[in-house]
């Protein structure tokens, strides 16, 4: 054999495990995705921006990256059963938000969880610091209790006169303390008698209402964990012509007014916890971000309906008005 021949072939021989790597089939992860509310709110909603987020980061669905996708339809009660196939499922991340998150901790505490929008984490007991969250937990929060005391505000300031407000809460927010009591506290300053109001499910805002007939109650607000329910919390207090403040999504729903966390960009910034992780960091190390941009949605269009006046102050500083 010619030396020329034979530098060749040991050259291509030497290529061969290069080649091979090259062509070899790229990793694809799997994200497991736990979500409160329905298909709808993945393909249309906020789900929607999470994926755009990672498609940013160079993740395509079919190519390195699948899914697997649980819905709770709206009935929380279905979260830790879901959040359990998930972990079964050995999936790399897991992401959720809201009433999912604590689903997700108590159903695993190795998978890695990003919260793509949660109330107060710190302060419901499922990370350390925003620092330093110290378990499988990372993500996006916000201060949800001085959130709904900034409501009470605004349902007063619309309704000077208001003398007893409900405060309607998940059953996962109702293990807070912290919550309840700064409401109760924006309330007594307020010089308004509160009472707290639980309803986990769409059968039990009927009677969630029927609670706020028999107190006598002039005014409601709402906490973020109903995403599924807006529609009907809006239509039972419509029907009361009882003034309702909850989420953007609640105004949007029919409620009287809205003010909240625009979630759309703390979904998208979730992909870039997921690709950390992905990247080989620890959860526990990635600190916990928080929301800074909200919004005011006032619905003319229900005070109408129920006969408010939207104070002319509140009304110039909306966001947005839907007439």
């Amino acid at each position: 054999m010619r030396r020329r021949e034979f530098i060749g072939l040991v050259g291509g021989a030497a290529a061969w495990p290069f080649a091979a790597a090259a062509q070899a089939p790229e990793r694809i992860v799997t994200i497991g995705y736990l979500g409160t509310s329905n298909a709808r709110q993945w393909t249309e909603g906020v789900g929607r921006e999470f994926q755009e987020g990672l498609r940013d980061l160079g993740y395509i669905e079919g190519k390195n990256l699948r899914f697997e996708l649980r819905y709770a339809d709206g009935d929380d009660s279905r979260l830790p059963a879901l959040a359990s196939e998930l972990a079964a499922l050995n999936v790399d991340v897991i992401v959720t938000h809201s009433s999912g998150v604590r689903a997700a901790r108590q159903a695993t505490s190795t998978i890695p969880i990003v919260a793509a929008s949660a109330g107060d984490i710190v302060a419901s007991g499922l990370a350390s610091s925003l620092a330093h969250p110290g378990g499988n937990i990372t993500g996006l929060t916000y201060f949800a209790p001085e959130l709904l005391a900034k409501r009470l505000q605004m349902l007063k300031d619309i309704a000077p006169s208001l003398a007893r407000a409900g405060l309607l809460l998940h059953r996962t927010e109702l293990r807070s303390n912290h919550t309840i009591e700064v409401v109760r506290v924006a309330a007594e300053a307020l010089k308004v008698e509160l009472f707290v109001i639980e309803a986990s499910g769409r059968e039990e805002y009927e009677s969630a209402f029927a609670t706020c007939d028999e107190k006598r109650i002039g005014g409601l607000v709402s906490s973020d964990n109903t995403p599924s329910a807006t529609a009907a919390i809006a239509a039972l207090a419509a029907t009361r012509r009882l003034p309702t403040l909850g989420s953007l999504e609640l105004a949007k729903n029919g409620g009287l007014a809205g003010y909240g966390v625009d979630f759309a960009p703390m979904y998208r910034r979730a992909a870039f916890f997921v690709d950390r992780i992905l990247e080989g960091a620890d959860p526990g190390d990635l600190p916990i971000e928080q929301a800074t941009k909200f919004r005011t949605i006032v619905n003319l269009k229900t005070a109408k309906a129920i006969g408010i006046d939207i104070p002319p102050l509140l009304l110039a500083g909306a966001d947005e008005v839907i007439e």
